[in-house]
């Protein structure tokens, strides 16, 4: 992962970042809210005395507003991130703003922080003890407001680059869910299909579909079916075949061993059948046919299916 999708250097911001930032800011509302509304007055802080609960009431409404920002991780709602993204920016702007109104009010009163703390530390004290009132209750205004000055800085630094880190998981929500949309869409459903519409060396791009009309053997074009248009070089394809698969299964089993089988289409015997067996004796030469099969040699009956032919006979020239 790059290193602005994490958050404060460590934590993904998906999605274990992304919930350590709402829920920090969250708490810190909630804490400084009620800090601001039931703690006394400090010395340093010379702010009208509904100051308290204008800045109270400011952090508890950016507390708040959080919850939006975890509805919108939580359900994956773009468009009520980026809603809470704008809330949230107003109330942090506005707490910082009444925060840094005060702080600059307590800083251009010194004089009036001085008396306070005289007043509330040092009514009854010796002429000892007040000098040394006048020296501690002129130097902790200054430092009180330094104080208030330096939390102000660092919690806006804080809540810039908190607010950095929320921009930039909104704009990877908004991206990831164009992508998940265009990959879904509906008016183009089988635009991302792996298998669909391929362009390579086996598929040319199929860019519009053919007319339903046109037949398709006649079909002579970049819409044809792959196996009829593309040249393989060699390689395998699809051909139709002769012969359904229904008259191949109820052909009968040929067995070349069989004495008797003969081919389909002759009805010749085999050669090992049709060898002639010479007998010499005291006659001329004469011929012994068998015949294994009757009415095999040209239609003729079973009367020649065990003769004994001598050359010159009628039926000499039957002989395949």
């Amino acid at each position: 992962m790059k290193r602005r999708e994490y958050c404060c250097c460590a934590i993904p911001i998906i999605n274990a970042g992304i919930y350590f930032a709402l829920t920090e800011q969250f708490v810190l509302g909630i804490l400084v809210g009620i800090l601001s509304v039931s703690t006394p007055s400090i010395v340093g802080a010379v702010t009208p005395s509904f100051a308290r609960y204008v800045f109270g009431i400011v952090c508890f409404v950016a507390s708040g507003v959080q919850v939006l920002g975890f509805i919108g991780v939580a359900q994956e709602k773009t468009i009520l991130f980026r809603r809470y993204i704008s809330l949230h920016l107003l109330a942090i702007v506005a707490a910082f703003s009444v925060a840094l109104a005060w702080i600059i009010l307590s800083a251009s009163r010194h004089s009036t922080a001085k008396a306070n703390c005289l007043s509330s530390f040092f009514a009854n004290a010796t002429s000892q003890e007040e000098s040394e009132g006048e020296t501690l209750c002129s130097i902790f205004p200054y430092v009180e407001v330094g104080v208030m000055g330096g939390l102000w800085v660092i919690f806006a630094a804080l809540h810039v680059y908190l607010y950095v880190v929320l921009s930039s998981y909104s704009s990877t929500q908004q991206r990831d869910h164009i992508k998940y949309d265009s990959v879904q869409s509906p008016a183009s459903p089988n635009e991302n299909i792996a298998l669909n519409a391929r362009s390579g060396r086996y598929d040319p791009p199929y860019t519009t579909f053919p007319n339903e009309n046109t037949a398709l053997d006649n079909r002579t074009g970049p819409y044809d079916p792959p196996y009829q248009q593309r040249d393989m070089s060699g390689g395998h394809f699809r051909a139709e075949s002769a012969t359904s698969m229904s008259d191949v299964m109820s052909e009968p089993i040929q067995q070349a061993s069989d004495a008797g089988s003969v081919s389909r289409e002759t009805s010749h015997l085999p050669p090992a059948l049709r060898r002639p067996s010479l007998s010499a004796d005291d006659g001329p030469p004469t011929l012994s046919v068998k015949f294994e099969s009757p009415a095999l040699v040209d239609g003729q009956s079973d009367d020649l299916a065990d003769h004994t032919l001598v050359p010159g006979h009628e039926d000499w020239d039957l002989l395949p």
